[in-house]
């Protein structure tokens, strides 16, 4: 697994390189040991579906039919925009946006998503505050 990540990092060119590694090593040092992912973009048949991202952490989620699927708390994503972070599991689609938009930054704000351009476009500290409340609301 910390192959395929160094190796996703390492591919990122550019500034958006220091950013990913920035945010990998700040959301590591706040959770250590916690589950790591790498999920490569492809689904099952090889096809590509998704960008590249790294996950942090276990989220259980139970499905209607009562199958119950793992996944990460949160993720982080290099793209052509800038960079994602998702955080996952928050029932309250609203919550991300009314609690953390109007102190982030220059970033736009969904029920789960944080994008933005680079980490000088944001402050870093309100970033790490959400991904924890996030991760808080949603450990097993």
């Amino acid at each position: 697994m910390d192959e395929q990540i160094e190796r996703y990092l390492a591919s990122i060119a550019g500034p958006k390189q220091g950013d990913m590694r920035k945010l990998h090593a700040a959301i590591l040092e706040m959770n250590p040991g916690c589950r790591l992912w790498f999920l490569d973009g492809t689904d099952e048949s090889g096809k590509v579906v998704s960008n590249p991202n790294i996950g942090f952490g276990t989220l259980r989620k139970k499905y209607a039919d009562g199958k119950i699927r793992e996944f990460y708390q949160v993720g982080i994503s290099a793209n052509t925009a800038g960079l994602s972070v998702y955080i996952m599991g928050i029932h309250d689609k609203h919550y991300l946006n009314q609690k953390y938009a109007h102190a982030i930054g220059n970033a736009h704000v969904t029920g789960y998503c944080i994008k933005f351009k680079a980490l000088k476009d944001i402050d870093l500290d309100v970033l790490m505050v959400a991904i924890q409340d996030g991760i808080e609301q949603t450990r097993v």
